[in-house]
């Protein structure tokens, strides 16, 4: 499996692994917050969509259950993964440290997704930067990750321009336990939300990260 470009930049988050040194000089502010507004644009009236569309009513469980995930079982109901997609409000997830695989305990096992987010300031909406899923949520985060590498050069190239990140890890643990429906709900997220560090989209944010040096 080829490892996705690097966007940004060398750093030393923990657990990452080595980045592509980048051309040209440091960003600057102007052009992160460019950036920055340009996928807000799109996934600003998502956050919005998804808090008044059953966000906040206690369905997503049984959302992920119709999927055949949860407790009603596999035959619960016929929910696609696009129409659970456009129900998932990411901000229900409780956010947590990148680095919480340090704890002495994990805090999620078995099978997740797991969404890696900023929050800039207010009025600024969040920003969901990257969906992946796994299987054993205690584990997919250790070592090697291609995400790290760009969380990490993301967060230096923001803290070089006077900016301040605020990172976070969130994880769904009533997701399907099967790969296939799992990996589709996987999919069906990035379709709608097009987070910028998964591969399937980076076509799609062509950023001053990846510009040639003129």
């Amino acid at each position: 499996m080829s490892r996705q470009g690097e966007l940004f930049g060398p750093t030393d988050l923990p657990g990452s692994g080595p980045a592509v040194a980048p051309a040209g000089p440091p960003l600057e502010c102007e052009q992160l917050l460019a950036w920055q507004a340009r996928l807000a644009a799109h996934q600003g009236p998502l956050f919005h969509s998804a808090s008044g569309d059953g966000g906040n009513d206690g369905r997503q469980g049984l959302l992920f259950a119709l999927a055949g995930g949860g407790p009603a079982g596999p035959d619960a109901g016929t929910a696609s993964a696009e129409e659970l997609a456009w129900r998932f409000d990411p901000l229900r997830l409780q956010p947590q440290s990148l680095s919480f695989w340090r704890w002495p305990e994990a805090p999620h096992q078995g099978a997740a997704l797991y969404l890696v987010m900023d929050r800039p300031p207010a009025p600024a909406p969040p920003l969901l930067l990257y969906v992946g899923e796994t299987g054993n949520a205690d584990r997919r985060w250790k070592g090697d990750h291609d995400c790290k590498s760009y969380l990490a050069a993301y967060s230096e190239a923001l803290t070089a321009a006077g900016l301040t990140p605020s990172l976070s890890i969130r994880f769904w643990c009533d997701v399907p336990s099967a790969v296939r429906p799992r990996r589709a709900l996987e999919q069906a997220l990035i379709r709608r939300w097009l987070p910028p560090f998964n591969k399937e989209t980076r076509d799609r944010w062509s950023t001053p990260f990846t510009a040639e040096p003129g």
